[in-house]
């Protein structure tokens, strides 16, 4: 096994770090990009081939639907394999299939079902990125420096909530939506290019004892995330509260064009102020752990993640957009903070060879709802109306918060770094933290 890379200096922090930095870099890019696309592709959809509501609605959910046909498969063979070629040829796949949009539009080819085949096929290649993407950061980081490259990660990539939506507006007024889904492919292969340049070699992961199948390394992650409490209601959470989240962004560009009569560069600038918190959630989220304490704080969250979105139906012409900003800003905060340290401890929990089957378990249905949401609300929205859908959508995302109070997070200050003993359920005084067993391995900023 490979032993770990020196930590870097003091000063500096991840800074100084050389792979980490190009990580970074590739996700930020990546991310931008993909912002774009969730701005863009509703727009093509919506101003250049003129698509109903559920048409809409059905793009978000193809392109979540891969986690719920490969998510756990997925995670057995990131296990398997070496994780940064995974992720580089995800890059690669997802650049090419949004290339296809421009070219089928120059061609005058471009189609409702062109868009689905491009959404579900770069959802597919997001199933493989994200969960190769969430084994290799504890890889290249010491424990300690996990949680300071988590946050610094969640910074970018809800700073990319901003800055992608207002490309896409800005692109679109300028030149048409389709011009935008070359910025994505273009963050694409740059991405590729960061992640090639990572010096570290990563072994392939080693197999002790008989080969196993598929089917029973994908039931042991199943079962360690179902039989753990704190994994437990964190992925009932998630999932519920994607419900709502993802329901309304589905349906929230056709809102704002069809309801609120927005241009396309208006819309791409309030969709971006909508996402601001996010950015200070995410420089906050360490900190907020220290002060609170991991669990304390990671409630907190999930207050601003809920009854602030039911100012987002509240949208209007002129004074009334504030409502929509500002509901916005309050439930990205909180997501942002809740990623943040859910990231870290989930990273950090397990046990080493069961991270990939653990960490797709949780988003399988974490993800999984999220097809359902969008088609929801496109139903909700072809029969009541979009503002209704809007309404519904955020009415269930306020209710959210409510499940994180059934299980043990609410009776700790911090998250537990390694899993309790059997029949112990409540921290002893000697118990240690996710954060504390981290800042004994080294320095988190």
């Amino acid at each position: 096994m490979t032993a770990l890379a020196p930590a870097p200096p003091r000063r500096g922090g991840l800074l100084r770090h050389r792979d980490f930095r190009l990580l970074w870099a590739a996700q930020t890019v990546s991310g931008i990009g993909s912002n774009v696309t969730a701005v863009a592709l509703p727009l093509v959809a919506v101003a250049v081939l003129d698509a109903s509501t559920f048409q809409v609605a059905v793009l978000t959910a193809a392109a979540w639907l891969p986690w719920l046909l490969v998510g756990l498969p997925a995670g057995a063979w990131v296990d398997r394999l070496p994780r940064r070629p995974v992720m580089i040829t995800c890059d690669l796949v997802s650049a090419l299939l949004f290339l296809s949009v421009p070219a089928a539009a120059v061609a005058d080819l471009l189609s409702i079902g062109q868009l689905l085949v491009v959404a579900l096929g770069a959802g597919l290649s997001r199933v493989f990125f994200e969960t190769a993407d969430q084994v290799y950061l504890p890889f290249l980081l010491r424990p300690a420096q996990v949680p300071e490259g988590n946050a610094k990660l969640q910074s970018t990539q809800t700073a990319s909530y901003v800055v992608g939506p207002s490309l896409a507006g800005l692109i679109a007024q300028a030149v048409g939506a389709v011009a935008a889904l070359l910025l994505d492919a273009l963050t694409f292969l740059v991405s590729a290019v960061c992640l090639a340049r990572i010096r570290r070699t990563e072994p392939r992961p080693s197999r002790s004892g008989p080969a196993r199948s598929l089917r029973r390394e994908i039931a042991d992650g199943v079962r360690f995330v179902a039989r753990d409490p704190y994994l437990r209601v964190m992925t009932i959470f998630g999932a519920a509260s994607n419900i709502g989240l993802v329901g309304y962004q589905a349906v929230l560009v056709l809102f704002l064009v069809r309801e609120v009569r927005l241009a396309p560069g208006a819309v791409g600038l309030l969709v971006a102020a909508m996402s601001l918190g996010g950015i200070v959630g995410a420089l906050l989220a360490t900190a907020a752990g220290r002060r609170f304490g991991t669990a304390r704080a990671m409630l907190l969250a999930a207050a601003f993640t809920g009854p602030p979105a039911l100012l987002i139906p509240l949208a209007g012409p002129g004074p009334a957009l504030l409502w929509p900003a500002l509901g916005g800003v309050l439930v990205s905060l909180g997501v942002a903070v809740g990623n943040v340290l859910k990231g870290s401890f989930r990273q950090t929990y397990p046990p080493r060879e069961l991270l990939g089957r653990v960490t797709v378990s949780m988003q399988l249905l974490n993800y999984g709802t999220i097809p359902l949401a969008a088609l929801l609300a496109g139903a909700l929205g072809t029969v009541f109306g979009v503002r209704v859908a809007v309404l519904a959508m955020t009415g269930w995302l306020a209710l959210t918060p409510l499940i994180l109070l059934v299980g043990p997070v609410r009776h700790r200050r911090d998250l537990p770094a390694a899993p309790e003993p059997p029949g112990r359920t409540r921290p002893g005084p000697a118990a240690r933290t996710a954060v504390e067993a981290a800042a004994a391995g080294g320095t988190v900023s």
